[in-house]
């Protein structure tokens, strides 16, 4: 069986980030070559399987050689100068602007962008905005979309559609003002009132005013470029509110057998029968990326040289509208993976490992079609962006796959066809003229870095890991070419709340912690990186006297700006938690609903919070270290 697995590219063993070795278990080999549509339960059926997987055709073996991604200086428009840029990341739906019903939009987000962009920042890197389930609004993480090929709705501004004045009139007609304003001015976001809300308003704006938008030249570009996909999502959203009313709720395949194929007659003739709705589905999609495009453009004409960094997830979620859509041509659901799901195998910083409930793309079915769906997903997401964000880009060389049913550390590395991969993401950089930044934190497999660098995909570089063999924080000048630097990911917790421990405090809240770990334990560890810290950053010059209290983060936050700002790093992505000085982290990996995960708003609107005395000091302090910084040779 080990043989098997080792043909269809599933590692029989694998290191952890200590360097400890595994071997797999023969039920994860077994249960994972099912998954491939290679049984493995008797000898018949492993040599059936190996003559099967013998026939698939092997991936190019060099990844490094091939053409590059298009580079940061020539986005500037300093070819073969090397780049001090900076730049700073949000979560879209975080931000607040006067009127909003409860979560960002592309209005906000175009505020934001105009707003860096005077003050200097080459780039803002946003949260994914992928398609959501729209019947669904409690499924509201951003890195579990139903499809990476279209739109969350809830990105729209409905005064998009016919004006401010048009949407006031439409939030009293249908008797949700009020609920609008609390929602508006609400700490966290609601998901479930804000969905309720903004669909119902823009439903009835578009049932006034659809006939014209259908009229557009813009619309019927979009239509034309993107064809039946688009019809695909459409139908899906309406199946699927249909479903959902009826009980059915575990998505496409809760369904009917009938409609779980989108070519089957049974789903042509709801799409005719339905198609008001169908139309406004489709109508939903232009206006969302009317609006990004939209912020695209007010980025580049504040002078930003990249403008908006989209972010691609990793997986989507198998029951939603990508993974229905693939099921059409012959593919019979083959392009998208069952049985297993995306994860992370335990390391040092999540000992228990992480199970994300995404699922996998099939590497067979990728070798097979040219990499054509991946190609498709890249252009997408780069059609109102000038650069993108790879999450987990080692899933372009291999994913962690656990069974169904098993726990994070029960599972195995898949390969993928990292080379033809590399290719489309150069080519569709290219041709697109996009900055490509990989997200290449956790167990990074030896040598995997320099392939990235080879094709020009910036890494990702965090404060919190940059250290040399003693635990000490690494000097500015001693962080990489190449890269992005930042202080922080949604991940992870801010630099307020990591000076303060308040992510510790959340792990021993909510038992996040792995065996041998302790509170105690982690707030020992982080007195002493507390003293680490703050001694690089009084070796390198942004800071100066004694350590601060732990309840002082302010100068921390200046200081770790300034210290990135100093780095090789050719960018620097400041999040907007530091330069506003949350303390608190998007995201908590392990959490659910036990943390307010992808709920948590700006405290102010726009553009006043970024005009404030803190944001702008802070701001200038990165300026200030990207002038002072170093790169190679000076």
């Amino acid at each position: 069986m080990q043989a098997l697995a080792a043909a269809a590219g599933i590692a029989t063993s694998w290191t952890d980030a200590a360097g400890q070795g595994h071997s797999v278990t023969p039920d994860t080999l077994r249960a994972l070559l099912a998954v491939l549509d290679l049984q493995a339960n008797s000898p018949a059926q492993i040599r059936e399987s190996l003559e099967r997987a013998a026939a698939l055709p092997p991936p190019r073996p060099d990844a490094a050689v091939g053409p590059r991604c298009f580079g940061l200086d020539a986005a500037l428009g300093q070819p073969g100068r090397p780049p001090r840029a900076w730049g700073a990341t949000a979560q879209l739906y975080g931000l607040r602007r006067s009127g909003d019903p409860g979560c960002g939009d592309t209005t906000a987000l175009a505020g934001l962008a105009r707003s860096l962009g005077k003050a200097g920042a080459c780039c803002l890197g946003v949260s994914p905005v992928h398609a959501l389930f729209g019947a669904d609004p409690h499924r509201w993480s951003p890195y579990a979309p139903s499809s990476r090929l279209f739109l969350n709705e809830l990105i729209i501004d409905p005064d998009d559609i016919a004006g401010p004045a048009e949407t006031a009139r439409a939030l009293e007609t249908l008797g949700l003002a009020a609920r609008a304003r609390a929602a508006a001015a609400a700490p966290l976001v609601d998901w479930p009132e804000v969905a309720a809300v903004k669909r119902a308003v823009i439903d009835h704006l578009l049932k006034a005013h659809g006939a014209r938008l259908a009229a557009d030249a813009g619309w019927q570009a979009f239509r034309a470029a993107r064809g039946r996909p688009l019809d695909d999502h459409a139908v899906f959203e309406v199946l699927d509110a249909r479903f959902r009313e009826q009980g059915l709720t575990g998505g496409w395949p809760s369904w009917p057998q009938d409609f779980r194929d989108p070519r089957r007659s049974s789903v042509a003739n709801m799409a005719k029968s339905a198609a008001e709705a169908v139309d406004r589905a489709r109508l939903r999609q232009w206006l969302a990326f009317r609006g990004l495009a939209g912020a695209q453009r007010a980025a580049t004409d504040a002078g930003m040289g990249v403008g908006l960094i989209a972010d691609l997830a990793i997986g989507v979620d198998g029951s939603g509208a990508q993974a229905w859509s693939e099921r059409a041509g012959g593919l019979n659901g083959a392009g998208i993976l069952t049985g297993a799901s995306i994860g992370a195998p335990p390391d040092l910083f999540n000992p228990l490992g992480q199970n994300w409930g995404l699922a996998a793309p099939s590497p067979r079915v990728m070798m097979e079609t040219g990499c054509a769906g991946f190609r498709q997903m890249l252009d997408a997401t780069l059609a109102a962006a000038g650069g993108i964000r790879i999450d987990h880009v080692l899933g372009l060389m291999r994913l962690w796959l656990i069974p169904d049913g098993a726990s994070p550390a029960e599972g195995a590395y898949l390969r993928y066809p990292l080379a033809e991969m590399l290719d489309v993401v150069a080519d569709v950089s290219q041709h697109r003229r996009a900055v490509v930044i990989g997200e290449d934190l956790g167990t990074v497999p030896d040598g995997f870095r320099a392939v990235l660098a080879a094709r020009g995909l910036m890494g990702t570089r965090v404060l919190w890991f940059e250290r040399d063999a003693a635990q000490d924080f690494r000097a500015p000048e001693a962080w990489e070419d190449g890269i992005t630097a930042t202080t922080t990911t949604h991940d992870l917790p801010t630099t307020a709340g990591w000076w303060q421990g308040l992510d510790i405090a959340w792990r021993e809240r909510l038992s996040l912690f792995g065996p041998g770990e302790t509170a105690a334990l982690a707030q020992e560890t982080r007195t002493r990186d507390r003293t680490r810290l703050w001694s690089a950053f009084t070796n390198a010059g942004t800071a100066t006297g004694p350590e601060p209290a732990p309840d002082t983060p302010a100068p921390v936050i200046d200081a770790a700006l300034d210290f990135l700002g100093r780095s090789r790093a050719p960018l620097v992505l400041a999040p907007l938690e530091d330069l506003v000085g949350l303390d608190d982290q998007p995201n908590l990996p392990g959490t659910i609903h036990e943390h307010p995960n992808w709920r948590r708003r700006m405290p102010a609107p726009l553009p006043g919070l970024v005009e404030t005395p803190a944001v702008v000091r802070r701001v200038g302090r990165v300026k200030m270290g990207r002038e002072k910084g170093v790169t190679r040779g000076r």
